[in-house]
Protein backbone atom coordinates (compact mmCIF):
# COMPACT_ATOMS: atom_id res chain seq x y z
CA UNK A 1 0.00 0.00 0.00
CA UNK A 2 1.17 3.52 -0.80
CA UNK A 3 0.27 6.82 0.86
CA UNK A 4 1.07 10.16 -0.82
CA UNK A 5 0.62 13.76 0.28
CA UNK A 6 1.95 17.20 -0.50
CA UNK A 7 3.22 19.24 2.44
CA UNK A 8 5.36 22.29 3.08
CA UNK A 9 8.43 21.52 5.16
CA UNK A 10 8.87 23.51 8.33
CA UNK A 11 11.97 25.60 9.06
CA UNK A 12 15.09 23.49 8.61
CA UNK A 13 13.38 21.07 6.19
CA UNK A 14 13.96 17.34 6.11
CA UNK A 15 17.12 15.26 5.91
CA UNK A 16 17.57 12.96 2.93
CA UNK A 17 20.14 10.26 2.30
CA UNK A 18 21.12 11.45 -1.17
CA UNK A 19 21.32 15.25 -0.98
CA UNK A 20 21.05 16.27 2.66
CA UNK A 21 18.40 18.80 3.64
CA UNK A 22 15.49 19.65 1.34
CA UNK A 23 12.99 22.41 2.06
CA UNK A 24 9.86 23.97 0.64
CA UNK A 25 6.88 22.27 -0.97
CA UNK A 26 7.42 18.51 -0.91
CA UNK A 27 5.59 15.39 -1.97
CA UNK A 28 5.93 12.59 0.58
CA UNK A 29 5.29 8.95 -0.35
CA UNK A 30 5.22 6.08 2.14
CA UNK A 31 5.17 2.57 0.66
CA UNK A 32 4.84 -0.58 2.77
CA UNK A 33 6.95 -3.56 1.71
CA UNK A 34 8.09 -6.52 3.81
CA UNK A 35 6.68 -5.10 7.10
CA UNK A 36 8.63 -1.86 6.61
CA UNK A 37 7.59 1.64 5.59
CA UNK A 38 9.81 3.07 2.85
CA UNK A 39 9.62 6.87 2.79
CA UNK A 40 10.59 9.05 -0.16
CA UNK A 41 10.32 12.80 -0.73
CA UNK A 42 10.60 15.03 -3.75
CA UNK A 43 10.24 18.70 -4.50
CA UNK A 44 6.62 18.86 -5.63
CA UNK A 45 6.55 18.67 -9.42
CA UNK A 46 10.18 17.53 -9.75
CA UNK A 47 11.38 14.23 -11.20
CA UNK A 48 13.95 13.23 -8.57
CA UNK A 49 13.00 11.27 -5.46
CA UNK A 50 15.08 11.16 -2.29
CA UNK A 51 15.07 8.70 0.61
CA UNK A 52 14.13 10.24 3.96
CA UNK A 53 16.97 9.67 6.43
CA UNK A 54 16.09 6.67 8.62
CA UNK A 55 13.95 4.95 5.99
CA UNK A 56 12.89 2.15 5.84
CA UNK A 57 11.07 2.05 9.17
CA UNK A 58 9.90 -1.21 10.79
CA UNK A 59 6.12 -1.07 11.27
CA UNK A 60 6.24 -2.57 14.81
CA UNK A 61 2.47 -2.87 15.06
CA UNK A 62 1.75 0.37 13.22
CA UNK A 63 0.08 0.64 9.85
CA UNK A 64 1.61 2.35 6.84
CA UNK A 65 -0.99 5.10 7.30
CA UNK A 66 0.16 5.61 10.91
CA UNK A 67 3.79 5.97 9.87
CA UNK A 68 2.85 8.26 6.97
CA UNK A 69 0.91 10.60 9.29
CA UNK A 70 3.84 10.74 11.70
CA UNK A 71 6.18 11.56 8.81
CA UNK A 72 3.88 14.38 7.67
CA UNK A 73 3.91 15.84 11.19
CA UNK A 74 7.70 15.68 11.27
CA UNK A 75 8.01 17.29 7.84
CA UNK A 76 5.69 20.14 8.87
CA UNK A 77 7.79 20.65 12.00
CA UNK A 78 11.06 20.75 10.00
CA UNK A 79 14.30 20.85 11.95
CA UNK A 80 16.07 18.45 9.55
CA UNK A 81 13.29 15.93 10.14
CA UNK A 82 14.02 12.24 9.73
CA UNK A 83 11.88 9.10 9.65
CA UNK A 84 10.26 8.00 12.92
CA UNK A 85 11.85 5.16 14.88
Amino acid sequence: MTHEDQVTAGPGGVMTVEVGVVTGDLTVVTTVRDDKAHIAVQYTGADEWYTLQGSPVPLRGRTGADVHQEVLERVRAGGEATAPD
